[in-house]
This record gives structure tokens, sequence and C-alpha cells, in this order.
């Protein structure tokens, strides 16, 4: 069972995304310059543009994962209409190895959140054999619930997240209490 100090049902991943799991396998991400993911953590946009380093723990080769990026808040976490958005998909990956080895069936889409904080979750499910999971239709409205049980995936064996938000100039809260005075 998860408990609740349990970052993924602090940052409502649980919940969210996905429903309570246990963890089974090692997931590492890195970003450039050893940027790892760790849950909860703030990355930039000018961070996370080229696609991350993903290392799949296990111990058998013959077992193969599916990799899932997704972002629940978009376009913006008040409104998320087309949330989950689907960032990146790869399949059949063999365990013991990285993203690379395996099949990657959506390209990386950077993140650029233009509003609020945004969250990023990479999903690991271990597939049913290889070859048996597909690409979807669309990224906008992906559902990673929907997606692992039309794919018989199950709940996942591991999870990890990150937080982002635009870099430069978002008009946060002093921007808003500036014009609230009409200077």
């Amino acid at each position: 069972m998860v408990s609740q100090r349990d970052p993924l049902v602090v940052g409502r991943v649980i919940g969210d995304v996905l429903d309570h799991f246990t963890k089974s396998i090692d997931l590492g991400v890195c970003y450039m310059r050893n940027r790892e993911v760790n849950n909860g953590c703030e990355l930039k946009p000018s961070q996370v543009t080229n696609q991350p380093v993903v290392n799949v723990g296990g111990d058998d080769l013959r077992t193969f994962y599916t990799l899932v990026m997704v972002d629940p808040d978009a376009p913006n976490p008040s409104n998320p209409n087309l949330g989950e958005y689907l960032h990146w998909l790869v399949t059949d990956i063999p365990a013991t190895t990285a993203a690379t080895f395996g099949n990657e069936i959506v390209c990386y889409e950077s993140p650029r959140p233009s509003m609020g904080i945004h969250r990023f979750v990479f999903v690991l499910f271990q597939q049913l054999g290889r070859q048996t999971v597909y690409a979807p239709g669309w990224r906008q409205n992906f559902n990673t619930r929907d997606y692992a049980e039309l794919y018989n995936l199950g709940l996942p064996v591991a999870a990890a997240y990150f937080n982002c938000q635009r870099e430069n100039g978002s008009g946060g809260r002093r921007q808003t209490m500036l014009n609230d005075f009409n200077f």
C-alpha cells in the first residue's frame, strides 16, 4: 500500500493519473547534465528540451516494458481540458536496459507549459510480451489508465514525475498585484 507521504500521492499523480500501485522495478530518468528526476522536483523547460535518458531495472532481458510520459495539466492546471497530454511513448524496452533499446512509437515532445505549474509524469508498465502495445491515434486527452487496460498492462511497476513552469515573465502573483493598482 502507498503511504500518504509518498510524493506520488502528495503530488496527486496517484489519483489524477494512476491508481495506487506497488513499485517493483527501478526507474531512472535523467535529463542533460545529470539532472535526475526526483518526484516533485522542478525542472525548467530549457532543461527538458531533449528526451531524457531512461534506465529500466529488472533482471530478465526477456521481460519488456512500456514507458508513457504525460502532462495531466494541459493546457493549464486550472482547466486541464487537454490532459492527459501524451509527450512520449516507448514500448518493448527490455529489462536492465535504457529506453533507447525500446521502440519509440510516439516521439518525444518537450514540455512547454505556458501557464501554471505542470506535472510531467513518467509511468512504466510491464508488457505481456514483445510487440503487444501500439501507438494511440492522438496526444490530447490521452488516458494512461485506459491505455493500460486496452493493452492488458495492469498497474504500473514504477513512476516518477517533475514539475515545470514557463521560465520567463509568466505574469505570476507579483505582476497580478501590480496590475490591480493600475499603475
